[in-house]
C-alpha cells in the first residue's frame, strides 16, 4: 500500500496543516518553528517509513513520527499556556494528535510486533 492512502499519514498531513495554520500570525518565531518542524516530521516519518525495503525499518520511522506526536502535544500545551494557542483550538490539536499517535502505534504493531502506548488525557489545565 503506498502511504498517499494511509488513514493516519492523510490526518497527520492535515494536523500538519492545521498546526502552521494555528501559528500562521505567531511572532514567536523559537516554538513556531519548532512545532511545525515536529507537526512535519510526523507525516514525513510515516512516508520515509513506508518507501523503505523492510518492515523492521518501517517500524523504525513509524518510532522517529510516534515521538514527533509526543513532541508536538507538549509544545501544544506549551502554546496553550503562553496564550500562544487558544485552549479550545489547542484541545483539539492535541487530541488530534494522540489520536494519530495510536495509530501509529496500530501500525508498529503490525510491522513490528508491539509498541509502549501513551496514555489519552485530553484536558488541558491552566497552571495556578
Amino acid at each position: 500500500m503506498r502511504f498517499e492512502q494511509l488513514d493516519v499519514w492523510k490526518r497527520a498531513s492535515r494536523l500538519a496543516c492545521d498546526v502552521y495554520k494555528a501559528l500562521k500570525d505567531s511572532r514567536d518565531y523559537g516554538l513556531k518553528d519548532q512545532m511545525t518542524r515536529a507537526a512535519v516530521s510526523i507525516p514525513s516519518n510515516i512516508a520515509e517509513g513506508e518507501e523503505r525495503e523492510s518492515q523492521a525499518e518501517s517500524a523504525r520511522f513509524l518510532y522517529f513520527a510516534k515521538g514527533s506526536a509526543g513532541e508536538l502535544v507538549t509544545q501544544i500545551y506549551i502554546a496553550v499556556e503562553i496564550g500562544l494557542i487558544e485552549k479550545q483550538q489547542g484541545g483539539l490539536l492535541i487530541r488530534e494528535a494522540k489520536e494519530i499517535s495510536a495509530m501509529i502505534a496500530a501500525l508498529i504493531k503490525i510491522r513490528k510486533g508491539s509498541v509502549r502506548e501513551s496514555s489519552v488525557d485530553y484536558n488541558i489545565q491552566p497552571r495556578t
